[in-house]
């Protein structure tokens, strides 16, 4: 699994330094992905992207790397630890019993309508801690990405002009 997910970062940074915007608005557009696809915005994250990409005229490789950077195999603890902050800073407690209704509902279909009622029913009290959590969360990673992406991407311009200087002389 840790193969394939520094594959892919790798495959994505690389696309990164063939895009024809500037250092900054190529972080800008990665930083801009990293807010879409760690913001609460759930499964509406390539759509939104892609829209925000046009609308804003940003490159959309670069979006939609940065919207991509939020894999599955972390994404359910993601959006875990970002509700438990956006509880914390809300002073929200969850209901008692909240963990045992909870895994009951693992008894029921995820294919019927009452399963996903009940959930939908449990999950209400932390409908702002999520919204709030991961909006806050999205926004700190969306700042960082910007200053990583683009020291990345001047640090590989810096050594491709070292490199091309060498080979000059």
């Amino acid at each position: 699994m840790i193969a394939i997910t520094r594959a892919l970062v790798r495959k994505w940074l690389e696309s990164l330094l063939h895009v024809h915007d500037s250092p900054r608005r190529t972080a800008l557009a990665v930083a801009v992905g990293v807010f879409i696809g760690f913001s609460p915005l759930l499964g509406l994250h390539t759509i939104i992207a892609i829209a925000v990409a046009f609308l804003f005229n940003l490159n959309r490789v670069a979006v939609l790397v940065g919207a991509y950077a939020n894999l599955p195999w972390f994404l359910a603890a993601w959006y875990a630890l970002a509700t438990a902050a956006g509880a914390w800073l809300l002073g929200t407690q969850l209901p008692a019993g909240f963990a045992d209704r909870l895994g009951q509902l693992f008894g029921l279909s995820l294919f019927r309508a009452e399963f996903w009622r009940a959930v939908a029913q449990e999950m209400r009290p932390l409908f702002w801690p999520y919204v709030v959590g991961s909006t806050i969360g999205s926004t700190l990673l969306s700042v960082i990405a910007y200053w990583l992406t683009f020291a990345f991407i001047e640090a590989r311009h810096r050594h491709a002009q070292e490199a091309r200087r060498k080979a000059n002389h």
